[in-house]
């Protein structure tokens, strides 16, 4: 049976905002791997409509290469770099605007139909227009970071970078969240509250994570301190604490201490979390979830050392943004579980006590 405006569920709607929650991963990836290969400022001017197009002719890449070699960071970084070589850097930002756009318009397009076929769940359309919302804010707050990097740096702020990023996830969690309310239909069960401020708790750790990984991103922080588990030797290497509070957004010594330390607690914080659902034996596979989530945060942490000893190539760098992704998913997933979910009865306790 069709489901209309003021109907509970409607899977084609889910389907398209689990693709749109994919392409958003995509760009999560694409997103690092343009930081990685020092990419990002490769494009000195925002253009929503007519940048979609990329140099056409020899004049249009000479152009382009001209502005880029104005700024800073190819005069400190990249002085001399060729043509070619300008190119190479050229292609991944662009690819990453490309799809940036490509997702504003896959959100969009089928926005609009599904209000007009009146085929959208009524209590999913303010959320959907929030997403709509954020996704245009977020080309803003990438410019804005984009431009931090282009009269006095040679990087962009890592600050800006970790608002970019924290934007892009919050979509990605937004769009899981919304799918899978459109593809189960609306519930009035409801898990105890413990549970479910725990479940968002873990949540909001994983999420306050990927910000502190894109502060240590955004201060090149992974190339240095490559030891572990000690940093240069030392549990915490010298501060540069002349900075005052810049210190937290910019020293690659307290950044990178902070997503490690972070990371430690929060992989405490899972595992128990994990080992309590199971314990109390809760209902509709909540142990399997919270165990897929203490599984991915553990997975992510040894992929977070092996970058870190290898001094960061490109290839665990990405996998390990994409992992930072996968783990902020189980949580949301984990969440919504936990808040549609009513405990098991039980009459003695948890699984300990023998039941």
């Amino acid at each position: 049976m069709k489901r209309f405006i003021g109907g509970d569920q409607n899977r084609a709607v889910a389907v398209w905002l689990f693709v749109c929650a994919a392409l958003v991963f995509a760009m999560v990836v694409v997103g690092g791997i343009t930081r990685l290969t020092g990419s990002g400022l490769s494009i000195t001017e925002w253009k929503p409509i007519m940048g979609a197009l990329p140099p056409m002719n020899a004049a249009d890449w000479n152009a382009a290469f001209e502005k880029y070699r104005a700024i800073p960071q190819y005069a400190q970084v990249n002085a001399g770099m060729s043509l070619a070589e300008f190119q190479g850097i050229f292609w991944w930002e662009w690819a990453h605007r490309l799809l940036g756009r490509a997702i504003g318009a896959v959100f969009a397009l089928p926005f609009v139909v599904f209000l007009l076929l009146r085929q959208l769940p009524r209590r999913l359309v303010i959320r959907c227009a929030v997403l709509l919302g954020l996704g245009g804010l977020q080309g803003l707050i990438g410019w804005w970071m984009v431009s931090s990097g282009l009269s006095e740096r040679v990087d962009v702020a890592p600050e800006r970078l970790a608002v970019h990023l924290g934007l892009a996830l919050l979509i990605f969690t937004g769009l899981i969240w919304t799918g899978l309310e459109a593809w189960n239909g609306e519930s009035y069960s409801r898990s105890p509250a413990d549970w479910s401020r725990g479940a968002a708790v873990l949540l909001g750790a994983v999420f306050v994570q990927c910000l502190l990984g894109g502060l240590v991103a955004g201060a090149k922080a992974g190339f240095v301190y490559t030891d572990w588990p000690l940093m240069n030797g030392a549990f915490l290497p010298p501060v540069e604490w002349s900075r005052g509070g810049l210190a937290f957004l910019h020293d690659q010594a307290l950044v990178q201490f902070n997503h490690r330390l972070w990371a430690y607690g929060l992989l405490i914080g899972g595992t128990a979390y994990a080992v309590q659902a199971w314990r109390w034996r809760l209902a509709e596979g909540l142990g399997a979830s919270a165990f897929v989530v203490a599984g991915a945060l553990w997975l992510q942490a040894l992929l977070g050392i092996a970058t870190l000893v290898n001094a960061t190539p490109l290839w665990l760098g990405a996998l390990h943004q994409a992992g930072a992704a996968l783990v902020l998913a189980t949580a949301t997933i984990n969440l919504w579980l936990v808040r549609r979910s009513q405990a098991r009865l039980f009459t003695s306790g948890p699984r300990s006590r023998g039941l």
